[in-house]
């Protein structure tokens, strides 16, 4: 096949076409670009983007907390008086739980329930190290809180926060050692409920913090903590069934930290937090029991046992006495005797009203510190 041959001036003129159809294309193409973007929406690419910068915001500030208090939470390990098991053999139980260091001097709050009865206390860091543990003092049976003392250096501690400024739906993180094996564990939620009160061992725990981050066994005196990295709260208990054996899922209770603040805080530098002290062993009385024992009220603490030369015992408080009453304040369902003595101070001057007999009594009671 033969070659065309084309002349200089003719390849010229294919030039200078090809550089007129490009600008006018280009110029025909910014146009057609320029109309797309104006028939989208604006409002919705801007939200679309602030949104995404929401998220990013949100997943930075949940990444840099767990990064900033993560070290400061630890496993706490109890071991309880061995016992004989039924076979006769001595079996040491262990309980394993977790806890938050609050002081870099090396003190370290935890629940009261996870080293109670314990007589070796071991604390395991973030970085695996092993620390012997001592407790500091308790506030058992008013609040779920204990404090521990650690060996100090290179420690982390984390702040409390103000859990009174927490809102619903707020973003909560929590960490624990899931399972008493899962090593700080990192959940997230949100606030579900504010100042809740939660029934336990006959004392209603107030002033919860109620959240749907996951919290399971061996979570117990684990971190709550808002997106600023401080801790509003201690995680103390999950509700998994109600009392007619309905399944519950997402509530978790956590103390706040606007009511164990002070209390750590007092137990830190003076090695306990100031309770009233009547010196009764009571039981709680409550409908169903005082049906079925033929009892006058329906609500109040049924005297067991009288502490000898204590409060109770100088006022005239006898054992089968019913305390109904304790200055200004009536015992019922939401409040029983402790959280009633909870809420007198040591060397307050009160009255008590007892039940002896169906017949009431006023006493006049001095309570001791405890």
């Amino acid at each position: 096949m033969g070659v065309r041959r084309v002349s200089g001036r003719t390849i010229l003129g294919f030039l200078v076409l090809a550089l007129l159809a490009g600008a006018v294309g280009g110029s025909v193409g910014g146009v057609l670009v320029r109309l797309t973007s104006e028939e989208k929406s604006p409002a919705i690419t801007a939200s679309a983007v602030e949104e995404r910068r929401v998220v990013v915001s949100e997943e930075s500030a949940v990444t840099e907390v767990v990064r900033k208090a993560e070290p400061a939470v630890v496993m706490v390990i109890s071991e309880v008086h061995p016992q004989r098991d039924s076979s006769g053999r001595l079996t040491t139980e262990t309980a394993v739980g977790s806890g938050v260091i609050v002081d870099e001097r090396g003190f370290v709050i935890t629940n009261e329930h996870v080293v109670r009865d314990a007589v070796t206390l071991r604390v395991v860091l973030h970085n695996d190290e092993e620390k012997p543990a001592s407790l500091v003092g308790d506030d058992r049976p008013f609040t779920d809180l204990a404090v521990l003392r650690i060996q100090p250096g290179d420690l982390t501690a984390v702040p409390f926060g103000d859990s009174d400024a927490l809102v619903l739906g707020q973003r909560v993180i929590a960490i624990g050692n899931t399972l008493s094996e899962f090593r700080n564990t990192v959940t997230l939620g949100v606030v579900s409920g504010l100042h809740r009160r939660w029934s336990r061992d006959g004392v209603v725990m107030e002033d919860l913090v109620q959240t749907d981050a996951a919290i399971n066994h061996g979570n117990s005196g684990g971190a709550l903590l808002n997106t600023q990295g401080e801790l509003v709260g201690l995680s103390t208990t999950v509700v998994r069934t109600t009392e007619t054996g309905e399944t519950v899922e997402g509530v978790a209770f956590a103390l706040s930290s606007n009511s164990i603040a002070s209390i750590a805080r007092s137990i830190i530098e003076q090695g306990r937090f100031p309770r009233s002290f009547l010196g009764i062993i009571h039981t709680e009385i409550n409908p169903l029991m005082a049906q079925v024992n033929g009892l006058p009220v329906s609500y109040g603490a049924y005297v067991t046992e009288v502490t000898p030369d204590s409060p109770a015992a100088e006022a005239g408080i006898q054992q089968g006495d019913i305390i109904v009453r304790m200055g200004d304040i009536t015992l019922g369902e939401d409040m029983p005797f402790i959280n009633a003595l909870g809420r007198l101070q040591p060397n307050q001057k009160t009255e008590i009203v007892v039940n002896r007999g169906g017949r009431e009594i006023a006493l006049e009671v001095t309570l001791a510190l405890r």
